[in-house]
């Protein structure tokens, strides 16, 4: 798979495979979203999992060590943490280099590269095995221009990072192309690049060329195509909202989703941050989307209703459509509420 934009092309992304998942020592559901993203994604892709020190986050695969995961078929151990700054900590150390002794290549979508790391750039290199950094944006990334491209575009946006905009838009790509309508998820995260084989990890990217970066993922389409763009954080999460800006820009959405988790009542890692309404997205969206595409528009909501059993996430789904006047869906439930969301998104 490549994308192309006036010559510049982001290339194939190519990875051993099948994957041992590392959930590292995560106790938070929403720090391992990769390991999370890929078994629900991807689950012919993977083949256990691993952890260290009193993680309890689990993706509900069979426990393994590396060498117990390289006999079974694994060729490489994927880092399945998402964690504050994309960090590698020292406690990882050791099961990083017992993956590389047994035989298993290192991908890695952390902002941290593999190769800084003496301990583990000695034991691939004594071992024969790769290190392979997800998060690497391409050279060459061009300023955004804030030109009108052909073609429809939606972008997911949430109250918040960790709850489902990555999910969103591939279940929103997976319900257009099943009424024959021509889409691409638009994968801007290392776990959407990691299931969709190629993309923009925008978080990466340099500042200034953020709008570009976006530009490239979403490149001029057919009239009738749709590029279903994963969001990334939330313009109202302190740490993020500049990379949610940026992609907002350079995406120039026709049409966005907002996403948001039930029982979720402050921004992730910041307690003492509550978390935006629903109607507060939209319309921060709407007005900083409008200086690229003036025609930008909500199209319904994503609830992630994961806590919930059928009959409560049903009424929540609901409440929520009745309150805010826009469809409300489950993307993983489906059902009618999700098609009456894709009718909305191409109305």
């Amino acid at each position: 798979m490549s994308i192309q934009m006036g010559g510049f092309d982001l290339g194939a992304l190519v990875l051993p495979q099948p994957y041992l998942l590392f959930l590292g020592d995560a106790t938070n559901p929403g720090f391992a979203k990769t390991a999370l993203g890929l078994a629900d994604w991807a689950p012919h892709l993977c083949v256990g999992e691993y952890g260290v020190g009193g993680h309890t986050v689990t993706a509900d695969l069979p426990f393994m060590t590396p060498k117990d995961a390289y006999e079974n078929g694994a060729r490489a151990l994927v880092i399945g943490v998402a964690n504050a700054g994309g960090i590698i900590p020292d406690q990882w150390m050791g099961a990083l280099v017992e993956a590389l002794e047994a035989g298993l290549d290192l991908v890695s979508g952390m902002h941290a590269k593999l190769e800084s790391f003496p301990r583990l750039a000695r034991a691939a290199l004594d071992h024969g095995r790769q290190l392979i950094d997800v998060r690497t944006p391409p050279s060459g990334i061009p300023i955004g221009t804030g030109r009108k491209r052909s073609g429809n575009r939606l972008l997911t946006v949430g109250t918040d990072c960790a709850l489902g905009k990555k999910y969103t838009a591939l279940a929103i790509a997976e319900g257009f192309k099943a009424r024959g309508i021509a889409a691409d998820f638009r994968a801007s995260g290392q776990t959407g690049i990691m299931i969709a084989g190629a993309g923009m990890p925008i978080d990466s990217v340099v500042a200034d060329f953020l709008a570009g970066a976006a530009e490239v993922l979403s490149p001029d389409a057919a009239p009738d195509h749709w590029d279903v763009i994963e969001g990334q954080g939330s313009l109202f999460q302190p740490a993020y909202a500049g990379v949610s800006l940026g992609l907002l820009h350079g995406s120039q959405p026709d049409v966005f989703v907002v996403c948001h988790m039930v029982g979720r009542d402050h921004i992730l890692g910041m307690p003492g941050l509550a978390l935006p309404t629903i109607q507060s997205v939209i319309d921060l969206t709407v007005l900083h989307g409008r200086l690229t595409n003036p025609a930008i528009r909500c199209a319904g909501i994503s609830l992630n209703t994961a806590s919930l059993e059928e009959a409560p996430a049903a009424e929540e789904i609901d409440r929520l459509t009745g309150e805010l006047g826009y469809p409300v869906a489950d993307p993983i439930r489906r059902g009618p509420a999700f098609d009456r969301l894709l009718d909305a998104c191409l109305a």
